[in-house]
């Protein structure tokens, strides 16, 4: 078995690899308000590494990405990547071409979302005028990333780094909006993260375009101001802050079995309805 992970996050875990490279798994486990929940989703991790690497190939001519094989162990296979080691940018590089989650919440209050200004009159699901880039700043684990100003993200990382950021972001977006929409699904927002290599070129890393790292909405349900029918990880957040009578300050409560089957389904769902393919086909 695996063991002595270099780095343990909420839901990856990553070994030394020889050729200094390094093995990413994806594990089980879903988070959601900046806790791991004691419940894992089925298959979960797996699903977010067979997606990404669709989305990889999708997305490969406008910047490079860090998977190196699928050559992996047995007892990982499916799940785990061999990837580039990489001078990781922390920079949650964000775009939103629609307006909902801390997004909508900031809106309310000022009319803008991380310094960039939107009309009046935008409701929860509401499509932007135009994308937009709305980075936030890492935090440790535990902690919730701060969502900051692109005039932010140049005073930490210089202009041009963080103009290459938001520029590759977009584009990313833009591209991965347009394919999503031809299987009826909007992507409502996503994150991505980006490493540096040696000789400074940019390329793109971690998961990409999953269900963990974006909202996808059913187009044919959309309605701006109403209730938003999703295949991401939304369903969770939502039983949590509902249903669960959980304080967010106390541990988080194990998810029912019928939370974890419905969260499972969306997922692959998700996987189904971009890539064409059944899951594990």
């Amino acid at each position: 078995m695996l063991d002595n992970p270099i780095h343990a996050g909420k839901v990856r875990r990553l070994y030394a690899w020889p050729g200094d490279r390094i093995l990413m798994v994806a594990t089980d486990a879903i988070s959601a308000y900046d806790h791991v929940l004691p419940t894992p989703i089925p298959d979960k991790g797996a699903v977010l590494t067979q997606l990404s690497l669709w989305w990889f190939d999708q997305l490969a001519d406008l910047v490079p990405h860090h998977v190196v094989s699928t050559d992996v162990p047995d007892e990982v296979a499916g799940r785990a990547l061999v990837v580039e080691k990489l001078d990781m940018v922390p920079v949650e590089c964000v775009a939103r071409g629609y307006l909902t989650g801390s997004g909508w919440t900031e809106y309310q209050r000022s009319r803008s979302v991380c310094g960039v200004p939107l009309p009046e009159g935008l409701l929860d699901g509401s499509k932007l005028p135009e994308p937009i880039f709305t980075p936030a700043i890492k935090a440790p684990m535990g902690e919730h990333d701060e969502n900051v100003d692109f005039a932010t993200i140049v005073e930490l990382h210089g202009a041009d780094l963080a103009s290459r950021l938001r520029d590759a972001t977009l584009a990313l977006y833009a591209r991965a909006a347009e394919l999503a929409s031809t299987r009826g699904i909007i992507l409502a927002d996503t994150k991505f993260e980006f490493g540096l290599r040696p000789d400074g070129t940019l390329v793109l890393a971690d998961e990409v375009l999953t269900p963990d790292s974006s909202r996808f909405w059913d187009a044919a349900a959309w309605r701006p101001g109403s209730s938003l029918p999703s295949f991401d990880k939304q369903y969770v957040r939502d039983w949590l802050a509902r249903d669960s009578g959980w304080d967010r300050v106390s541990p988080p409560p194990a998810l029912p079995e019928e939370i974890v089957a419905a969260t499972r389904e969306r997922y692959l769902e998700a996987f189904r309805r971009l890539t064409g393919r059944e899951f594990g086909a």
